[in-house]
């Protein structure tokens, strides 16, 4: 039996889970759909979201225009700067980053990089 394209991917991210869970630090997780992008920090222990951005948010559709366009690197990189901000907002310097089963490049690549840029380290 094959598995569906979701099901690789959630396999993937399940071997990434279990090593960020052994090294004890909150986590950058992303979840990217067609239309919109979301990435959370998770507490270490995984019992809370510390902050959480998204291209589903008011302030950040109404900066990516008429179009709102959330599905493309530029409204990943908007999203990435934004988690940035609100996770040093609250007490959060380090991460490790979980791209959930997703290849490292395009708009998770975008969000990595633009957190990065604002001062998150992973």
């Amino acid at each position: 039996m094959s598995l569906s394209k979701k099901d690789q991917r959630l396999r993937r991210s399940r071997q990434t889970r279990l090593r960020i869970a052994t090294q004890r630090v909150a986590r950058l997780t992303v979840f990217r759909s067609n239309l919109h992008i979301y990435a959370s920090v998770i507490s270490d222990d995984g019992a809370k979201v510390l902050a959480s951005a998204s291209t589903a948010e008011k302030e950040v559709r109404e900066s990516l225009g008429a179009a709102g366009k959330g599905g493309n690197a530029a409204a990943a990189a908007i999203v990435g700067k934004r988690i940035a901000e609100k996770a040093k907002a609250a007490g959060v310097e380090s991460v490790a980053f979980d791209r959930a089963g997703y290849a490292y490049h395009g708009r998770i690549k975008a969000l990595a990089e633009a957190a990065r840029e604002a001062g998150l380290k992973f």
